[in-house]
């Protein structure tokens, strides 16, 4: 009698152990869909494990986690909240949000790209971001090496926990997130999500879907088959996001500034990677220079590359902890490559807009400064 009273209650600590552990904060807080009067807060917490075991018997713990999250609204332009999204007397849900103008005032943001898999290097990354004190942060997709990997997304969230949780954060989606579920859950973000767009003050920031709607080609598909598979596969949807970029850019034509982002590039210099980016190039034709795009800022080649093409600032930042590639295919539109680990602290003025490029320790390597768009 004892022993099963006595297992009784180990059973009973057991599910209040895990009780207690699923309340706890797993990743968070975190700050999206940041405006002058509104916010939206978001954490998750544990709910669950699963096991799965391959067939020499090892084992391989799944966490579940349950997403939660707080619309405010009627706060004030620039101003700065503290937040406690627990209010339970510990630090664990604490924040400060910070709203943005609703006046043309100068303001700095982050870009950065392909932080995936080497953490201690998107670690020092973030720690020198941080320094800049950014308004928000974009990164240009491949925030991890697996998007349908949960163990990816839990080391995403602990080396970003402190900036996010007082720092607003966009992402872009990548090839690496594989259109995942866990993306959806975890981030929320205007439009549909997969391409949206925000402003601060008089600059406008458009993010764009490169990758599509994941699907995999079926196995009877032929070789000769293959390239035209992939075009018709996802043709409509591309269309679609053109429309609405193209519309986008006409309701917004006052704006002083323009960022664009997507995570391929429109300029590649890493040879294998050369044909695509002339694809890409066709297809969006000449519509960020029709309407005056300073910037496109994109991700996928793991180094720093800048290009300039009919007044249009190409850029690639993707040196957030992705391992660097060679660049081996330098462009006519080519001005700067540097093959190191880096971000873009950009600075918006009134009159301009200057990119500090910053490498891992700390040192400027390429300065870009932009003129606001004569919209008077």
């Amino acid at each position: 009698m004892k022993n099963l009273i006595l297992i009784i209650a180990i059973i009973v600590i057991s599910q209040r152990m895990i009780a207690q552990r699923a309340n706890k904060i797993a990743f968070g807080p975190y700050i999206q869909q940041m405006s002058t009067k509104d916010v939206t807060l978001s954490w998750s917490t544990l709910e669950g494990e699963s096991i799965i075991i391959d067939p020499l018997g090892k084992k391989d713990t799944i966490r579940e986690y349950q997403q939660h999250q707080i619309h405010l609204a009627n706060l004030k332009p620039n101003t700065s909240y503290s937040y406690d999204v627990l209010n339970d007397g510990s630090d664990e849900g604490k924040g400060v949000l910070t709203t943005f103008p609703d006046k043309i005032i100068p303001f700095n943001f982050v870009a950065i790209g392909d932080s995936r898999n080497r953490h201690d290097v998107h670690a020092k990354i973030v720690k020198k971001m941080m320094e800049k004190n950014p308004r928000f942060v974009v990164n240009s997709g491949d925030l991890v090496a697996n998007g349908r990997s949960i163990g990816d997304w839990e080391a995403f969230f602990k080396v970003n926990k402190e900036m996010m949780k007082n720092t607003p954060y966009y992402p872009v989606l990548g090839n690496h997130e594989k259109d995942s579920p866990y993306y959806y859950d975890f981030f929320d973000l205007p439009n549909n999500e997969r391409y949206y767009y925000f402003t601060v003050g008089d600059a406008l920031f458009i993010v764009l879907d490169s990758e599509g709607i994941q699907i995999d080609e079926p196995n009877y598909i032929s070789d000769a088959n293959s390239d035209t598979f992939w075009q018709k596969a996802f043709s409509e949807y591309f269309d679609t996001q053109k429309k609405w970029l193209e519309k986008v850019l006409e309701l917004n034509n006052e704006a002083g500034f323009i960022f664009v982002f997507q995570h391929k590039p429109l300029y590649s210099v890493k040879k294998s990677r050369v044909e695509e980016s002339i694809m890409t190039r066709k297809f969006w034709g000449d519509i960020f220079e029709r309407h005056g795009v300073q910037v496109f800022l994109n991700g996928h080649d793991h180094h720093y590359h800048h290009a300039m093409a009919n007044g249009v600032h190409f850029i690639t930042a993707a040196g957030a902890g992705a391992p660097l590639y060679k660049v081996d295919a330098p462009q006519p539109e080519t001005i700067k490559y540097k093959e190191i680990e880096h971000f873009v602290n950009v600075e918006v003025n009134e009159k301009n807009a200057v990119l500090h490029v910053i490498d891992i320790d700390g040192n400027e390597f390429d300065t870009i400064t932009v003129k606001r768009r004569d919209t008077k």
